[in-house]
């Protein structure tokens, strides 16, 4: 872990790129010590019925959640969503210049014995360092 999960409004497609959002996050994410390079996951969910605000059509939203396995000091994890939600916040400013954009972002913590994992991503890393 951690797991990022972006759901957003479908009208944000027209002015971000969700892909490179995802690749922006993991990338942010790579760099942070407490997050293991192969236990990160990123993906985006699109809404297609939402309301927001006034009921104007043009309002849309990122909302990241962020969850990973318990334990972590809470300054560890508040500098770790820092660092995400300004990566968040910078890569999504070209957008927000012209566009209403509400960003959220909420990090939970799991309970590993009630979380069970399983995979060999890090047999297939190349950089096995």
């Amino acid at each position: 872990m951690p797991h990022f999960h972006i759901d957003y409004s479908a009208n944000i497609e027209k002015v971000v790129d969700m892909g490179a959002l995802c690749e922006a996050i993991r990338a942010a994410a790579a760099e942070i010590d407490t997050f293991p390079t192969a236990g990160i996951r990123v993906r985006a969910t699109r809404a297609d019925h939402v309301a927001m605000a006034d009921g104007s059509s043009k309002h849309g939203f990122i909302d990241l959640i962020v969850r990973l396995r318990e334990g972590r000091p809470v300054d560890v994890k508040k500098d770790a969503i820092s660092r995400i939600f300004a990566t968040l916040k910078d890569f999504v400013a070209p957008a927000m210049a012209t566009h209403s954009i509400a960003l959220s972002a909420e990090m939970r913590d799991l309970d590993a014995e009630l979380s069970p994992k399983f995979g060999n991503v890090r047999d297939h890393l190349e950089d096995q360092s």
